[in-house]
């Protein structure tokens, strides 16, 4: 149940990404209409929602893509820090964290856009809590960025804690617009599950104190 470096193997996190891209590869197979259908069956409708409909779609939106460069940089966000906040919460804290977490940044998404019919779809919420939990759990661990070519190193809370602000930053600048783009663009459950990520890392960190004392 461990790997070479002696930390345990993220069978979770691991079967969290198949999901996700066996659920993306059904998708190539289908046709416009098709897809069309899917996306509007499994992704999250806020209008919807706030009816009492289709509930079933917080949960089944976050394994849902819409095209190659949202899945592929979705998984790897996931793939890099999931496996670490595996190890830190445990394989089943893990997975209950993960789409608790999932299902509440769509809850914050419907919140902000209550009159969209829009469907909202994609794991961004989820790995967002993810990203939270790490900033908390392991702050000064040092982050590989590839911009411009070069490969640099950055904390994690400096990394992340950018990223948490333009999300914030661009969630705000979208109140008050009625367009009927608003509602695709999921950033207020990137907040939110930054926000719950952060939550449960403290919780974690915490816990772990008391248990270590």
């Amino acid at each position: 149940d461990q790997n070479r470096r002696g930390a345990p193997v993220a069978y979770v996190n691991m079967g969290l990404v198949a999901a996700n891209v066996l659920v993306f590869l059904y998708m190539l197979t289908l046709s416009q209409a098709e897809l069309e259908r899917f996306v509007f069956t499994f992704g999250t409708i806020p209008a919807q929602i706030l009816q009492g409909q289709d509930l079933y779609t917080l949960f089944t939106s976050t394994f849902v893509h819409g095209g190659w460069l949202h899945i592929a940089s979705n998984m790897i966000f996931l793939w890099i820090f999931g496996d670490n906040i595996e190890a830190a919460l445990g394989h089943l804290p893990y997975l209950l964290f993960y789409l608790a977490t999932g299902i509440l940044a769509s809850l914050v998404h419907v919140l902000f856009n209550p009159t969209s019919v829009i469907p909202s779809i994609g794991a961004s919420g989820a790995i967002a809590g993810i990203l939270g939990a790490y900033v908390v759990l392991f702050p000064t661990r040092e982050v590989r960025v590839f911009i411009l070519g070069l490969v640099t190193e950055a904390s994690a809370v400096i990394f992340l804690g950018v990223w948490a602000f333009l999300q914030l930053f661009t969630g705000l600048a979208s109140l008050g617009v009625r367009t009927a783009q608003t509602g695709g663009v999921a950033v207020w459950a990137h907040v939110g599950g930054f926000v719950v990520g952060l939550v449960a890392g403290i919780v974690a960190r915490e816990a772990g104190r008391q248990y270590r004392a």
